[in-house]
């Protein structure tokens, strides 16, 4: 049985994906912040709730050592919290703001995955994804024609650029587990005020495509719904 940690799952993106991991036979470990949310949201799904808030050591230290003590090992690690920051002109922008957005969406996919490396390590087929985004990416962003070239995100851009890079570096050092990127594409969810024209549904189709594609496929790689993407 593939057991599967999510953080940042209890809405969104990740809730999405953890009934659909569910769904497929997964025992999904439903990471959240907000401790009210995570659990209703993990006893409506069916799966177990556990504690995390990836900006803080201690707290993911405690979430490793809970998944330690219950299951013993976990397959997928799905790095999904994420913040979006400010939009629009970045002129007053601070150095706290950005931050404060790399701070969950960069450092705390590291404290995360150090963390839970060795309960990866005991998986006979483990897998790290990070949920990344094109809105980090040269080509979309100057592309007139994708809707990433219209949005102004400075913090939220920027930390996904690093997250991408972040994961190839990952991949070429850590040669014993499969490290992936997926791009969710322009999804309705809270982050965006709704406003995306895909459905979570559609727009979690490359991370459980990530999660449930099995041995022998590759690692460094950034996917969309459609498959691998170039990133520049």
């Amino acid at each position: 049985m593939t057991i599967t940690f999510i953080t940042g799952a209890n809405k969104g993106l990740g809730h999405e994906t953890a009934r659909r991991l569910i769904e497929q036979g997964h025992t999904v470990l439903l990471g959240a912040r907000d401790r009210n949310a995570g659990a209703a949201a993990a006893e409506a799904l069916g799966a177990r709730f556990v504690p995390i808030d990836v900006t803080d050591d201690a707290s993911v230290a405690s979430a490793a050592a809970d998944v330690a003590r219950h299951e013993g090992r976990i397959d997928v690690l799905i790095n999904n919290a994420g913040v979006a920051g400010s939009y629009g002109d970045p002129s007053e922008l601070t150095g706290t703001e950005i931050l404060d957005v790399l701070d969950v969406n960069l450092v705390g996919v590291v404290r995360t995955t150090t963390a839970f490396l060795p309960l990866l390590r005991l998986s006979t087929d483990p897998v790290v994804i990070n949920v990344s985004s094109s809105m980090g990416s040269l080509a979309a962003t100057h592309d007139p024609t994708r809707a990433e070239s219209a949005v102004i995100a400075p913090a939220y851009t920027a930390s996904k650029a690093a997250l991408t890079m972040l994961t190839t570096q990952y991949a070429k050092a850590l040669t014993d587990i499969r490290i992936n990127a997926a791009d969710p594409g322009y999804t309705a969810t809270d982050l965006n005020g709704h406003s995306g024209p895909q459905t979570v549904t559609e727009g979690t189709d490359a991370v459980v495509g990530l999660a449930t594609e099995g041995p022998g496929n590759g690692s460094g790689r950034f996917v969309d719904r459609d498959g691998e993407i170039s990133w520049s």
